[in-house]
Order: C-alpha cells, then sequence, then structure tokens
C-alpha cells in the first residue's frame, strides 16, 4: 500500500516500528499479550534518575508492601518536569510484572560449570569464596612484575575487567578500587566503544570532553543542529527543550541518513550519507569563511587562529606534512607554532599572514565548495546551501547555535575528525560558552560520564588522570610527565599545575596510613600500563588465550562489541568468567551461543544477581554533567545485592586471602583502605571521593583544599566539592532557577565545580562584558569586583585569563596538533564503502586500525549499512528486552531499506531477510520505508539500510545482533570501532526460516 512520510510518522509516533508493522497489516505479535492495566497507588514514595539514557530524568516511585506500585516523572526536576520517555515509564517492570517479580530477574547465584548445560544456584559465601580463588590463582599464575626494560610494571595481563556505565559513580569507584589493587591493566567499559572520539575532539578543542551546555540551556538557542544523533527517539525528554526553542523561533536541522522522528520536526532535513560528516561540516565551515559569518573579536581572542604555524606545514592529495608510508604515520615537527625568542607563539592578530591558523584554516577547507560537498554527501545543493545559511547567521553576537550529537558521529575510524569539524564550526561562530550555544555529546547511558570518569577505561585513574606507564620509574617521573608547567604567556592559566596535589590524595584515599612520603605514598602499588588494552585488542588477545579470566561488570560485550562473531569466540576461551547483571546475558550465557555444543565449551560462568536502580541509593552523572542522587525504593528480589556489597565481599575475601597466603604485590590488596562500614555505606564512599583534610578529619570543601603533601586526600578530585561538610551536594533539590537561562544552579552538584555552561568566560569580551546581554551565562561585576552567574571557568578578573583554560595558552585549537591523523579534520571514506574517495587518492584514513582479515569489497556487497537505535529499547537490551511492555512495543529485530531497493531485490514489507556482510549474516524483517532514499554519490547510485542492533539470543525477545556485521576497524586516536557504516548484501530469506 502506498504510505506518505507523515502517516507513516503518524504510525511509528505511538509505538515504533511494532505499530507500523500492524498498520501495514502484519500481525506480528508476541502469542500472549504482555502489557497489563496498571491502577496508579500510592504508598511510601522515594525519588530516583531513570537508568537508562544520559539525560537524567527525574522518577517518582511508589511503594507499598515493599513492592513497587507506581512509576512517575518527577514533575518538580527541572529537565523532565514529570515526563518520561517508553523506557522511563516501563522502569517499574525492571522490579514488579503484574504484582510479583519480573520472572526475567535473577534471584539467586547462579554457576555453570565446564562442559555443563545447565546453571547451578550457589551461595554467595560460596560464589566469592571460589571466585576469590580463581582471581587469585590466575594472577600469581601470570604476573609481570617487570617489563623487559627492567621497570617494575606490577600488572597482570591474564585477567581482564569491563563494565559498567549503568551503576552508580560510587559503585564504579570502588570497582576501579578492586581492579587497580589487583593489577589489571585490560580494563575497559562501554564508553571506549560508545563516545571516547567525541570526548578526545572536545579534548583537543577546547580541553574537555563532555557536554559544554546543558538540557534546559537548549531552550536559549536561535537554531540547533541534530548529527550523529536522533535525539526524539533515543532521547526523547532532550528533545522538549528543542521543541521549546522552536517555540520561541529557533530552527531546527536535522542530519541523518534516514528520516527519523527528528527529522519529522525540522525545518531543514539533510539526508547524508554515513560517513560523511567531514565533507559536510566542512563545507558549513568554508561557507562561514567566505562569508564572513565568523565572529572576528572571538576567533582572534579566544582560539589560536592568529598563532603562526612552521611554514613548511602543508597539505596535499589527502596527506599532511610528515607522514611516512612506511610507519603509516606521522611526524608532526611542521605541525608547530613559531615561536619567539622567550618560547611564546607569534601570533598576527590581523589574521593575514599566509601561516597563520586562520588562513591554513580558510585553504584546507575552500575545498569544500557547495558543489563538492554535496557530490561526495549525495545532499542536494538547496538543501545544503539553506542549512548554511541557518546556521552561519548564529555567529552575530547576539544569537546562539547549538550543535546536538552522539554516537552516530562517534561510531566511525573518523569519529574524533568528525566532532573536529563540529568544534570549528562553533568555535568560528562564536558559540561555546554562550547560553543556547555548544557542542552537546550525548552520552548514550544514564551514567556513562560518572562511571567512566573513576578509570574505567584501561588509560586512565579516577578523574581522568593518566595511567601510569612503564617508563614512569617513580612518582617523581610520572608528575614530570604529567604536569602541566607555569604558563609564562600573558593572562594564561594552567590548571594541569595540579596533578600532583590530584594523584597524591588519591593515593592517600586508596592506601591511608600505608601511602607516606618515604614509600612515594604508595605509588609502586599501581600497575603500569605498556601497550594498548583497548576493548577491541582486549579480545584479540582474549582469543589468543592470553586473558584468562573476565570480571563483566553489567555489560554485554556478545552482542555489543563489533564483528560480535568474533567476540564470542573469544569468550569460549575463557578459562572461567563472572558476571554480574540483573538478568541473564548473552556474555553470561557464552556456552548457549547459537551452534555451539556446551559440552565442548570449558569455562566456568559464575552469574551473580545484581540490585537494579530502583533496589539501591547513589549518584549518576548525567550526559549535562549533573550529578543527581537516587534513592533506594525496594529491596532487590531474592538473592539480588547492589553492585556495591559485590565489590565488597570480593575485596574482602581478596584481602583475606593474600593477608594469609601472601603474592605478588600483596600489599596493593592488604593495604588497599576498605572501611564502608556492615553493609557498605554508599555515602561514606562518596565522602571517600570528595576527600578530606587529614589534619582536620573534616571533608574538603573544594579543589582549593587539595594539597601535594599527604595531608588531604581525595578519591576523585572531579567529584570534590560534591560532598562536603554542609552536606551531600549531589542530593539538593532546590529547582528555582536565579540566573533566567535555565542554570538551576542548585539542583543537584554539576562537574567541574558546579559549574553549568563550560569555558563561560567565552561568553564575555576580555573586558567582562557579555556578548549577548540578554542571556549572560557570566558578567563581571565593577561593584563588588567579582564575576555574577555560573561559576565562572577560571575566576581571574576580566582581562587576566583567556577562557580555554585547560589548553596550553588559554585559546581554543581551530589547528589541532594534538591529533595523530591530522591537526584539521579531512574526509576520508570508512574502510568499507561504495565509492572511491571524491576528495584525494587516500580512500580512508591513513592511520586507522584494522583487526579484520575480511574486507567486503563493493562488488560483492554493494550496500552501505549502518546501525541505529529505538526508543523502546537501550543498547545490548539486558534490561529492555527483559520488560514487557517494551518488549511488546518493538517485538523484533527488523532493517530499514528504500523502495527503491525493495523493488531492486524484490522485498516488501514483513519479508523476513538475510543481510550479510564479510564477517557474517543475519535475519531480519524487512521494513521498506520512505525514511531511507538512494543517494546519488560521485556519479553512481549508493543504497543504505539501517538497522537497530539491541537483539540477541537471551531475553525475552531475542533476534540477531547487527553487530555480526559490523567490523573491528578503529579511529586511530581513541580506538573507537567503526559501527555506523560498513558494506553488505541484502535478499529475501528463501528459506522462510523465522527471523
Amino acid at each position: 500500500m502506498e504510505l506518505s512520510r507523515r502517516s507513516f510518522l503518524a504510525a511509528t509516533g505511538a509505538a515504533g516500528t511494532g505499530a507500523l508493522l500492524g498498520f501495514l497489516g502484519l500481525d506480528l505479535q508476541p502469542s500472549v499479550a504482555y502489557a497489563a492495566r496498571t491502577v496508579p497507588k500510592r504508598g511510601k514514595v522515594t525519588t530516583t534518575i531513570c537508568p537508562y539514557c544520559g539525560v537524567g530524568c527525574g522518577v517518582i516511585v511508589s511503594t507499598a508492601e515493599g513492592k513497587v506500585v507506581n512509576i512517575e516523572g518527577d514533575p518538580d526536576h527541572p529537565i523532565n518536569r514529570g515526563s518520561l520517555c517508553s523506557k522511563g515509564s516501563s522502569l517499574s517492570q525492571l522490579a514488579m510484572v503484574n504484582g510479583e517479580v519480573n520472572p526475567r530477574r535473577l534471584t539467586n547465584v547462579l554457576y555453570r560449570a565446564s562442559g555443563s548445560d545447565k546453571w547451578e544456584q550457589k551461595t554467595w559465601d560460596w560464589a566469592i569464596e571460589e571466585i576469590a580463588k580463581r582471581i587469585k590463582a590466575t594472577r600469581d599464575a601470570n604476573w609481570v612484575g617487570e617489563d623487559a626494560d627492567g621497570h617494575t610494571v606490577n600488572r597482570t595481563e591474564a585477567i581482564a575487567a569491563l563494565g559498567s556505565v549503568f551503576i552508580n559513580s560510587q559503585e564504579a569507584y570502588v570497582l576501579t578500587k578492586l581492579v587497580r589493587a589487583l593489577g589489571i591493566v585490560y580494563n575497559e567499559n562501554e564508553s571506549r566503544i560508545c563516545v571516547t572520539s567525541a570526548v578526545k575532539a572536545g579534548g583537543e578543542s577546547v580541553g574537555r570532553g563532555p557536554m559544554t551546555n546543558n538540557w534546559i540551556d537548549l531552550r536559549n538557542s536561535n537554531c540547533i543542529m541534530v548529527i550523529g544523533c536522533n535525539a526524539a527517539e533515543t532521547f526523547p525528554i532532550s528533545f522538549k527543550w528543542v521543541m521549546r526553542a522552536m517555540e520561541q523561533g529557533a530552527k531546527l536541522i536535522s542530519v541523518d541518513p534516514r528520516f527519523t522522528r527528528t527529522s519529522a520536526k525540522a525545518d531543514i532535513y539533510i539526508p547524508m550519507r554515513t560517513g560523511t560528516d567531514v565533507a559536510l561540516v566542512g563545507g558549513m565551515i568554508n561557507y562561514v569563511l567566505e562569508n564572513k559569518l565568523f565572529q572576528e573579536e572571538y576567533v582572534t581572542d579566544y582560539t589560536n587562529a592568529a598563532f603562526l604555524i612552521n611554514p613548511e606545514f602543508g597539505f596535499e592529495d589527502g596527506l599532511f606534512t610528515g607522514y611516512d608510508p612506511a610507519t603509516g604515520k606521522y611526524d608532526k615537527s611542521t605541525w608547530k607554532y613559531q615561536l619567539d625568542d622567550e618560547g611564546f607563539p607569534l601570533r598576527d592578530d590581523t589574521l593575514q599572514d599566509p601561516n597563520c591558523v586562520f588562513q591554513l584554516l580558510k585553504t584546507h577547507f575552500s575545498r569544500y565548495d557547495p558543489d563538492t560537498v554535496c557530490n561526495v554527501t549525495g545532499v542536494e545543493k538547496d538543501v545544503f546551501l539553506e542549512a548554511c545559511e541557518a546556521f552561519g547567521v548564529t555567529g552575530a553576537r547576539d544569537k546562539a547555535g547549538a550543535i546536538i550529537c552522539s554516537s552516530g558521529a562517534a561510531q566511525h575510524t573518523q569519529g574524533t575528525q568528525n566532532v573536529r569539524s563540529y568544534y570549528i564550526l562553533q568555535l568560528l561562530l562564536g558559540n561555546i560558552g554562550v547560553a543556547g550555544g555548544g557542542v552537546n555529546g550525548i552520552a548514550g547511558a544514564s551514567n556513562g560520564l560518572g562511571c567512566t570518569l573513576q578509570g574505567r577505561l584501561f588509560h586512565v585513574l579516577p578523574g581522568n588522570l593518566p595511567m601510569p606507564a612503564s617508563k614512569d620509574v617513580s612518582l617523581e617521573a610520572y608528575l614530570a610527565r604529567v604536569t602541566g608547567s607555569a604558563s609564562k604567556m600573558e593572562n594564561t592559566i594552567s590548571p594541569w599545575m595540579g596533578r600532583p596535589k590530584h594523584i597524591i590524595s588519591l593515593l592517600k584515599a586508596w592506601y591511608g596510613d600505608a601511602a607516606t612520603e618515604q614509600n612515594e605514598f604508595g605509588w609502586q602499588y599501581l600497575p603500569k600500563i605498556g601497550g594498548n588494552y583497548s576493548f577491541v585488542n582486549l579480545f584479540e588477545v582474549m582469543n589468543a588465550g592470553t586473558i584468562k579470566g573476565l570480571l563483566c561488570w553489567g555489560m554485554n560485550p556478545a552482542v555489543s562489541g563489533p564483528n560480535s562473531g568474533v567476540i564470542r569466540e573469544a569468550l569460549q576461551k575463557l578459562d572461567w568468567a563472572v558476571v554480574v547483571d540483573l538478568c541473564e546475558t548473552e556474555t553470561a550465557a557464552l556456552w548457549k551461543a547459537p551452534g555451539l555444543d556446551p559440552s565442548k565449551n570449558s569455562t566456568e560462568v559464575f552469574l551473580l544477581p545484581a540490585a537494579s536502580s530502583l533496589e539501591k541509593e547513589g549518584s549518576l552523572m548525567s550526559s549535562a554533567r549533573w550529578m543527581q542522587w537516587r534513592y533506594k525504593a525496594v529491596s532487590p528480589p531474592g538473592q539480588a545485592r547492589s553492585d556495591l556489597w559485590i565489590v565488597e565481599q570480593l575485596m574482602l575475601k581478596l584481602k583475606e586471602l593474600y593477608a594469609a597466603e601472601g603474592g605478588h604485590n600483596a600489599e596493593a590488596i592488604t593495604n588497599m583502605t576498605w572501611d564502608y562500614g556492615t553493609p557498605p555505606d554508599v555515602h561514606k564512599v562518596a565522602q571517600e571521593m570528595n576527600g578530606y583534610d587529614l589534619t582536620t578529619g573534616g571533608l574538603i570543601a573544594g579543589l582549593g583544599g587539595l594539597k601535594n603533601n599527604g595531608s588531604t586526600s581525595c578519591g576523585n578530585w572531579l567529584w570534590c566539592g560534591s560532598y562536603t561538610e554542609e552536606g551531600n551536594m549531589m542530593a539538593r533539590r532546590d529547582n528555582i532557577d536565579k540566573s533566567g537561562i535555565g542554570l538551576f544552579s542548585n539542583w543537584a552538584w554539576a562537574f567541574p565545580c558546579n559549574r553549568r555552561i563550560m569555558y563561560n568566560r567565552a561568553s564575555v569580551d576580555l573586558e567582562g562584558k557579555p556578548w549577548n546581554p540578554e542571556k549572560p551565562v557570566i558578567k563581571w561585576d565593577s561593584a563588588t569586583a567579582r564575576w555574577v552567574g555560573d561559576v565562572p571557568d577560571g575566576g581571574p578578573p576580566p582581562g587576566k585569563a583567556y577562557p580555554f583554560i585547560m589548553k596550553p595558552h588559554g585559546r581554543a585549537h581551530l589547528f589541532g596538533m594534538g591529533r595523530v591523523d591530522g591537526p584539521f579534520p579531512e574526509h576520508y571514506e570508512p574502510w568499507e564503502s561504495p565509492v572511491s574517495n571524491p576528495m584525494s587518492s587516500v580512500q580512508s584514513d591513513p592511520l586507522l586500525k584494522a583487526w579484520e582479515d575480511k574486507k567486503g569489497t563493493r562488488e560483492e556487497y554493494p550496500i552501505l549499512a549502518t546501525t541505529n537505535r529505538v526508543v523502546e529499547h537501550m543498547h545490548a537490551g539486558g534490561m529492555t528486552r527483559n520488560v514487557p511492555w517494551l518488549v511488546e512495543l518493538q517485538p523484533r529485530m527488523f532493517v530499514e531499506l528504500s523502495e527503491e531497493l525493495a523493488a531492486e531485490k524484490g522485498i516488501t514489507g514483513g519479508d523476513r531477510v538475510v543481510v550479510e556482510s564479510a564477517r557474517g549474516k543475519i535475519k531480519a524483517l524487512a521494513v521498506v520505508t520512505k525514511r531511507l532514499q538512494p543517494f546519488h554519490v560521485n556519479g553512481q547510485v549508493v543504497h543504505q539500510i539501517s538497522m537497530p542492533w539491541h537483539w540477541g539470543y537471551a531475553g525475552l525477545s531475542t533476534g540477531d545482533s547487527a553487530n555480526l556485521l559490523t567490523s573491528r576497524v578503529v579511529d586511530s586516536n581513541t580506538m573507537i570501532p567503526e559501527y555506523r557504516a560498513f558494506l553488505c548484501r541484502i535478499e529475501r530469506d528463501r528459506k522462510g526460516v523465522e527471523a
């Protein structure tokens, strides 16, 4: 039947593709209706924060007789104001279904013996003791005390730790304490494979990676561009504030290969071929420069536009100067500033010198003219120019434009440079630091930022302190490597000078009285890294047999990993695995993988039942950096326990074993501080993270109180000030906004220093006067000689500090010499692409890293594919595919394809199809839709399909994962995989096998 764009949206607006299939006359409903009528009740009322995406919505939980009887949005919460999406509204079913414990929840400790085909119920005491024995035996038998150069490294490469981005920040913090005490270096979580490239791009451009502004601030925008993100569907409540801005006259630009729910609300929809962000945004940068729409004073004073670069720097045919084809790396010696006699960068404030950053930027992006951009991206020229004009006007002082992005931008071999291009555009327009501006990268998980900042990635300690490396033979050597020197350049602050007090206070928090000046505050207890321990490589060495044991906390790599068939093979090689989760996941059931004979798999699996968000207390950090406190509403079912309790039991048992039996670097375990009470008190963990003045015993009020002499402790310097003698700042609920622009400074607490808009000194000129007096973020009050408004990003008076204090010279980087693949973004094709690169002879990023030996050719696999998310499911589906209401709304794995491709392949809506890449094949239901249109690129027609990746072989709803098709090819800056662009073919499933 004919289906218009609007009728399609009407069909999908309520319940997603499941409703669409019914609209098409296809009966695909489960044989049993899962939904039941629920009568709202009131009993005991507690508040919590939604455990799904990173928006951070407030929830009211009503309980009676120890059961959850009602869930509703918190009307007092500034972000969601009582509204919830489908996931948040179904939150009660994580605990209760029809008045009983959700039957999918784990309520007992389970054990799968080597070669067994069933789970056995065990006690906690048995499991904790047996797990501790496995850890100790594996650690002791595979200890690396010194590396090949004789450096003390105190690590084991035989145990890996994964996850999580859904547990409380306090739980993530103690998990890191456990992992690092054991000397584990293969230590990763979901953020590595989700948004690390966006974080790295922010660090290169402005000094920090997280979202610059906040959700409510979006209402201050005059134009909002959503790119690499479908905010209306994957982060629905955030879109409330986009709509608020539009009600006030703002324009919305949606950039997406599919016509999404965000696109349906947009003033301008740009259907861009996946993997061509740099070309599109590069064209917008060129448009802004050519039409002189940039904010010149902002660009000259607050970026490195005026800095002069080495005259030998250049770019030709896709490569910057210094590329060595033999090594596949750049010599960056020409990517440097010209310096004066005192070592300061030379500048040309007229921006006319041919070697200044501004002129180099103009030259580089001049190649991205409208015709070229449209030839690369497949976008119509009039649409592209309309978007350029709409966003370009935000360069005026009294205007602001915001960019919203997420994993769709980040999960590419060009992920870092994709997001770098967004920052360059925003810096040219003066849109960083101002109300209604920013690059707002959305963390896909409820506590992605809060967990990751506890050191849940291999290369960092809590607070993003660099992980000690083999060459750091002493604490002194480490500090010499990571500490910023005092800047002599005028009006420049250097916060990186504070690293000595950050790391020493961390060591005091971890080792207490055992951390003394004489033993370098316990420095040698810490493991030292000596290579690439990131997610993809972790599974490569697991497949090779190096990793024997796995601690997997709330993560499901059997579904979420790229080329997940290889991930599943690697899991089969383990001696033992510990999985902590709410329900049985594919990773826990690794011995149930399709086609596997359990009797031939020898991996022992310990499956530990965790408490859900409703059943414990602690804090989360939203994408907007708000640290919010959630409270326990009910007790966990059966033997399920909080992650904090599980980590504590394991750590206490390991302490006991090492105290009794000894072992390599045993003091790293036995001397680790662990005094949180019985049962462990999450408030004591939060206070340890905040830090103490050890001379008085009082909690530290803020970063200024930290010392580098061992007189202060602080588990995470970024949390310093979050829990003080005045109380738990994260639990504050004052929803009065005194700013008038939506800062809500007394609701919860924000990192850093409760600052709500980062780089806010860039919202004023050098005299402290706001660019836009109608929407001031901060301003200088000469009468009181202080800043008023938000917490300023640097406290000195006007003219005494440049706004980007985390960068060496206080200026943001248009020219980013810190990236390994180029100081400016350049368009390269994805590793697998249906076309040759129209921009140069260099097809793909010359520094990308591929672990694959199977690469699809455009002749054999001519169709471009990407992955996406749906509102009803979350990531690998471990929670949502076990919630009946959500399963009923979105019951099956599906793939979307255009009407043109469907006609070419003889596929109709509802057909079962086979999608195959060079790495694997999946079966799914076909959704033939106008959402996707063929692209006309470089003289050829390119078809693109899209599919969600939430499904697997465990849970209430099962199906194939799209990640069986994706590749282990990564961004060279961050090792994030390219999930969003690969080649495939699609056919009807002639065998008619159930999808």
